[in-house]
């Protein structure tokens, strides 16, 4: 219980005692009243209740978390509030950004390396109408106790951030970019001094194309996909796709590019594309899926490094609102183990043939983070909050404000081959 709760419960009984002495006072003029009796029978019957805060958060945006000997340290990026910190597994936490002037966040990632170093790339990148900026990515190399902003100022929105397990210096940003007009500062940049300078290593076809996101495997850190997004918003509008659009790799840490499309990759689908989710599985580099927006919108995996690619899931919810679910996470040591965030949290343990919902909370997920070392140990986010399950997403409990309340899996969709894009 919060210091500011205390005072409150405080405040309530002082006045809820005052409230009795003042109706058992004789009034003026009278004689004097027979003595009131008052002990803890008195107030026996008034019990305490929560006058706080809801128990309801905010959207999350980011989640990253290390687990070090079984103690596990987490940051959440709120879309509107700012970072925060929890040493406990989530049972307690901490705001560990409100002295910066952006608060909407786009990515938190913990530098494998060193824990102490943590980079914030603001902006969130779930783009729905009401999404806020952010002011570029920022650096704490104490724990998060205090932060540098380190540069792309103009970014307005940053997806993801990747660090080189290697080498802390080299750290690669994809900034989506700005929303309602052309921007420069997007695509995919790099860092070799630890962010004191950064450069553009893949750019967008046009001034609307930036980053989605950026996936890698720890045990090829140089071989890092990426999936640009050519997107605009109106007020009357939205355009997720255009020319812009497609999925890129390199081998040499960002130095060359190489397009994966239709024509150099069999099994993809006919371009134009619009936003893409990535991820590279932990446990087999040559595992990649991606949730490609398009006429033939579905899940594709390959698993022989983008050579080659074979169509999955393509149900109502895996193609439903690409542009603001666009996340997909893979167990750290089961390749077919794969989280979608989606209105609900969805998880196939089939290698992406199927999906089913894993979590009846609040809705509309965003952020997923699986314990390598212990892949039951998982915390989400969504519209509503933070999440945590510890049995690898069969329930889930509340940790905002610590419920415990367990939240049981009961619905599944099957796959429909025949969906398309929905927006």
């Amino acid at each position: 219980m919060t210091l500011s709760r205390i005072n409150l419960r405080q405040s309530s009984w002082s006045c809820a005692i005052a409230l009795l002495l003042c109706l058992s006072a004789p009034a003026r003029g009278q004689g004097a009243a027979t003595a009131v009796r008052y002990d803890s029978g008195t107030i026996s019957g008034l019990t305490g209740r929560n006058i706080g805060s809801a128990t309801m958060g905010g959207r999350i945006a980011a989640i990253d978390a290390v687990d070090e000997n079984g103690k596990i340290t987490v940051f959440v990026g709120s879309a509107s509030g700012g970072v925060w910190k929890s040493i406990n597994g989530a049972t307690t936490f901490k705001p560990v950004f409100d002295r910066e002037p952006a608060q909407s966040i786009g990515a938190v990632t913990i530098d494998p390396a060193n824990h102490k170093t943590i980079w914030v790339g603001t902006g969130e990148s779930w783009t729905r109408n009401s999404v806020s900026i952010g002011n570029g990515i920022y650096k704490s190399t104490d724990g998060g106790e205090n932060w540098t902003n380190m540069g792309l100022k103009d970014s307005e929105r940053i997806a993801r951030i990747l660090v080189d397990p290697g080498d802390s210096n080299t750290v690669y940003t994809c900034a989506t970019g700005h929303l309602w007009n052309d921007s420069d500062e997007r695509g995919v940049y790099k860092t070799t001094d630890g962010g004191k300078t950064w450069k553009k290593v893949l750019a967008g076809a046009n001034a609307s194309t930036g980053c989605a996101m950026l996936s890698t495997n720890a045990q090829e850190p140089k071989t890092i996909y990426a999936s640009m997004w050519d997107f605009r918003r109106q007020g009357w509008t939205f355009r997720s796709g255009g020319p812009g659009s497609g999925l890129y790799k390199t081998t040499d840490g960002g130095d060359h590019w190489t397009e994966i499309s239709p024509t150099s990759a069999q099994g993809l689908p006919e371009k134009p594309y619009g936003r893409i989710a990535l991820a590279v599985a932990p446990s087999k580099p040559s595992t990649v899926y991606a949730m490609i927006e398009c006429k033939q919108s579905a899940l594709y995996r390959s698993d022989d490094a983008g050579k080659s690619w074979k169509k999955l899931d393509a149900s109502q919810f895996m193609v439903w609102r690409p542009f603001y679910f666009a996340n997909l996470i893979v167990d750290p040591k089961n390749e077919n183990k794969v989280f979608k965030t989606d209105l609900f949290l969805l998880l196939s343990v089939d290698g992406g043939r199927s999906f089913s919902n894993t979590a009846n909370a609040h809705g509309d997920f965003h952020a997923v983070w699986i314990d390598p070392s212990n892949t039951n140990q998982i915390y989400a986010g969504d519209d509503g909050g933070f999440w945590s399950s510890a049995n690898g997403g069969s329930s889930w409990s509340d940790r905002q404000l610590g419920i415990s309340g367990v939240l049981p899996s009961n619905q599944r969709w099957i796959s429909r081959p025949d969906a398309t894009c929905q927006h």
